[in-house]
């Protein structure tokens, strides 16, 4: 009996493991204790999927191939998320480098800092800000940083994120419709859809995923009550009955894609990221991104490609590079995955 328990209390035993692979997250305890239950973990890493509660870091060799780290660098990872970016590049800019990590959810970022911490990486290395991307410059503001080596900016959302029903991102089990990033912030993706209007959400769909289904799919949602993401799922179904279950699934998760953004605000906060970069970076800095869906490829590429002709960057990637066969295998959640970089200018300023 655990010491802190009162007398006579009677002993709980803890549920069964349901089988090799639980399907449901709150079932997975091994997953989620990987320090104890590594055979496990292994395991569903060996079947191309990713333990639950846990991230896997995407085309890690070939993003710090494009960042060209030295020893001694300082790094903006903008996109801290489980922190498997965070330490690879810390393990390359030691000695004397520092990595910086933002993000802004703050349910996984202190889970982050104390793994990270427990690995040995003080403050005098690793930094956390509960920020997202688009307070990149106040947050070296803040840290007294005029400006970095390197950015990285990792576009996708965490696997914690997606895979925790609670979160209501996720389509594969049912959760409260909710989708923010900051739990703190905002309101959940069930009063944002209530409020919307057919038209606007037609555009939202179409703009935020190139969803082909977006006017059938508007009228089916557009300014209705739903608490759960298997309620707005069902819908979302409803409206396409004709179309073939692989089908109507990449349209759900298009749909989802798209209120996640929109919730979210994501693409004024890239906008903002890209708009800033340069003059975070110093003379010569490189940043890479990795983008997951064409809308943010698109201001990726146009954001580089307009530097590049004001002279603002000195050099960019002309074409994306994708994860490796080998890794798409592996972590089939890297295969939408395009990584494109810039460099920075030599001459010039560092204000905007």
């Amino acid at each position: 009996m655990n010491e802190n328990q009162p007398p006579n209390t009677p002993h709980k035993r803890r549920a069964r493991y349901a089988g090799k692979y639980p399907r449901r997250f709150s079932e997975k305890y091994k997953e989620h204790n990987p320090e104890r239950y590594q055979e496990t973990v292994e395991k569903v890493l060996a079947s191309g999927k990713t333990p639950a509660g846990m991230h896997r870091p995407i085309m890690v060799a070939e993003v710090v191939e494009a960042l060209a780290l030295t020893p001694g660098s300082v790094v903006v990872d903008c996109t801290l998320g489980y922190g498997g970016h965070t330490l690879e590049l810390l393990s390359r800019v030691q000695p004397g480098g520092k990595v910086i990590g933002l993000d802004a959810d703050p349910i996984e970022l202190p889970r982050t800092v104390e793994r990270i911490r427990a690995l040995g990486f003080g403050p005098d290395c690793f930094l956390a800000v509960r920020s997202n991307f688009a307070g990149l410059p106040q947050a070296l503001g803040e840290l007294e940083i005029t400006a970095v080596d390197a950015v990285l900016a990792d576009l996708g959302v965490s696997s914690m994120q997606l895979d925790d029903p609670a979160r209501g991102f996720t389509m594969k089990a049912d959760g409260p419709l909710d989708m923010r990033m900051n739990p703190n912030r905002g309101q959940p993706a069930s009063a944002w859809l209530e409020r919307r209007a057919p038209g606007p959400l037609e555009e939202v769909l179409r703009e935020n995923a190139d969803e082909p289904h977006a006017k059938e799919i508007a009228r089916a949602i557009a300014g209705k009550h739903f608490t759960t993401t298997r309620q707005l799922a069902e819908s979302i179904q409803s409206a396409i009955p004709n179309a073939k279950t692989e089908n109507r699934l990449d349209t759900m998760r298009r749909v989802f894609q798209a209120l996640r953004i929109e919730i979210n605000d994501e693409f004024s906060a890239l906008e903002s990221l890209l708009r800033n970069l340069p003059f975070c970076l110093k003379p010569g800095g490189r940043a890479v991104f990795l983008t997951f869906h064409s809308g943010e490829d698109r201001r990726v590429k146009r954001s580089f490609a307009e530097g590049l002709r004001a002279g603002t960057y000195s050099s960019i990637s002309h074409e994306v590079v994708r994860a490796s066969a080998t890794e798409r295998r592996e972590n089939p959640r890297s295969s939408p995955a395009k990584l494109r970089w810039a460099e920075r200018g030599r001459d010039q300023k560092s204000e905007p």
